[in-house]
């Protein structure tokens, strides 16, 4: 059974020039659970992965698996299953073929190509060409290549990225049992409902740094709640909030108050002689929690005075792969799902949203 180490990252910080990517990030991914690392696009996201794996060097700080730098692991492919690019794939070559290219190159036995193909659910189309597969089944051949080693830690970009309903509850299924083996699995997206029911944790990014990391329930009381109220006289309703120093916006269904306590502004309407027809409490939910974060710029651990900067910028400027495995490592998935979808549609779409 693979065993996991922790993925850690450390006061990693990345400039290009005068623009900064990525600033002073620290964080911890433990075995065992599935954390997703989230944030907008040009968040920085794909450079923390980019650094992690050893294809950009970061101005300061470090990014390793258990201690140890991705250059330094031993034999990489069996540490770390990643997937940081759009598939590609030869069409002319089967799937066994493909993979047994990567596992003679590891060192690995031919075995290792069957096993996997069978567990994403490819073993009856292991000797068709790649070239009539759909784009589910090429996400799941991307997702079989980073699993040849049998890694303890898999490290996937936007693996939910394109597919349909069926692909993205089979992955969320997969990725939980991959967790459940011991392994440590981080997995981005720019999403929060792509990933919210596959993961136990969050670390979210914007701007380049840590504006939250913790549970789903820790997210979801990160925000504060707010008061809606109403009254048949709503203008009157609205001078006493104002006069009182509330801050409030109006909303379909009544007033939007920034106040956690219901009791105050119904307190404050009876003292005013203002009859209130409907007041209630509003808690904030997760996807409105992860916007607010991702756009109002609280942080952990430091200021929001930084430079996004695109993954276009990064690339013009990322230092080559640190090794073969390093290259081999970053190479998989594209969108759409299968799940018992015949191959030969959409063979010809294996793009990725540039984040």
């Amino acid at each position: 059974m693979p065993t996991g180490v922790p993925i850690e990252f450390s006061g990693v910080t990345k400039r290009f020039g005068a623009v900064t990517a990525v600033a002073d990030l620290s964080f911890t991914v433990e075995p065992g659970r599935v954390t997703g690392f989230l944030g907008p696009n040009g968040a920085g996201k794909t450079t923390s992965l980019r650094m992690l794996l050893g294809l950009v060097r970061p101005t300061s700080g470090t990014a390793t698996f258990g201690g140890t730098a991705y250059r330094d692991l031993a034999n990489p492919l069996t540490t770390v299953g990643a997937a940081l690019e759009a598939a590609s794939f030869h069409p002319g070559r089967t799937a066994h073929n493909h993979l047994r290219v990567y596992a003679a190159a590891a060192g690995l036995p031919t075995s290792r190509v069957d096993e996997v193909l069978r567990r994403v659910g490819l073993g009856e189309y292991a000797k068709r060409r790649v070239g009539g597969y759909s784009l589910g089944m090429r996400q799941r051949l991307g997702l079989a290549y980073t699993l040849l080693g049998d890694p303890g830690v898999l490290v996937l970009d936007e693996p939910i990225n394109g597919l349909d309903p069926e692909g993205i509850k089979w992955i969320r299924l997969f990725l939980r049992e991959l967790a459940a083996e011991g392994r440590t699995v981080l997995v981005s997206s720019h999403l929060l409902s792509e990933v919210q029911q596959s993961v136990d944790e969050v670390v979210i990014i914007a701007k380049g740094r840590l504006v939250h990391r913790g549970t789903l329930a820790t997210l979801d009381t990160e925000v504060a709640p707010h008061v809606v109220v109403d009254s048949p006289d709503r203008t009157r309703l609205g001078e006493v909030l104002t006069a009182e120093g509330f801050e409030f916006s109006t909303g379909r269904t009544g007033l939007l108050v920034a106040e956690g306590d219901p009791g105050r502004i119904g307190h404050l309407a009876f003292v005013n002689g203002v009859e209130i027809s409907m007041l209630q409490r509003q808690k904030a939910g997760l996807e409105e929690s992860f916007l607010t974060l991702v756009d109002g710029g609280e942080v952990v651990g430091g200021s929001t005075e930084t430079t996004r900067v695109t993954d276009a910028a990064a690339d013009a400027t990322a230092e080559p792969a640190a090794s073969v495995d390093a290259a081999v490592s970053t190479e998989p998935p594209a969108p759409e799902a299968p799940a018992g979808e015949s191959p030969g549609r959409h063979a010809d779409h294996d793009g990725e949203d540039q984040r």
